[in-house]
């Protein structure tokens, strides 16, 4: 068995377990969204931390889902990639680069 196929049967059997996957699905999308556009950049933890003016434990803690960034800060981040970040109803994440108007 797979672990997507584990991960189904456990939601399956257990609905609080289901509730708890959903209700922090959002920000394991960010943090997974933060982190590819991040290695996309070709950028490492220190590298992108510089450029956002911050230390490389703080975007560190955020990849590993401990914090999250401030909107503040979430702007600097989508300003240093080059990406747009989207949260709607449908969707808890959606990131795209940034198309200039």
């Amino acid at each position: 068995m797979d672990w997507k196929q584990g991960l189904a049967d456990m939601e399956a059997a257990d609905p609080a377990f289901k509730a708890a996957r959903q209700e922090l699905r959002p920000q394991y999308e960010f943090r997974r969204a933060l982190i590819a556009a991040r290695l996309e950049a070709g950028l490492t933890q220190r590298q992108m931390a510089e450029r956002l003016g911050i230390k490389q434990p703080a975007l560190a803690r955020w990849e590993a889902g401990e914090t999250l960034p401030t909107v503040t800060t979430l702007h600097r981040v989508a300003q240093v990639l080059g990406l747009e970040f989207t949260i709607t109803p449908d969707e808890p994440l959606t990131v795209r680069p940034h198309q200039a108007a």
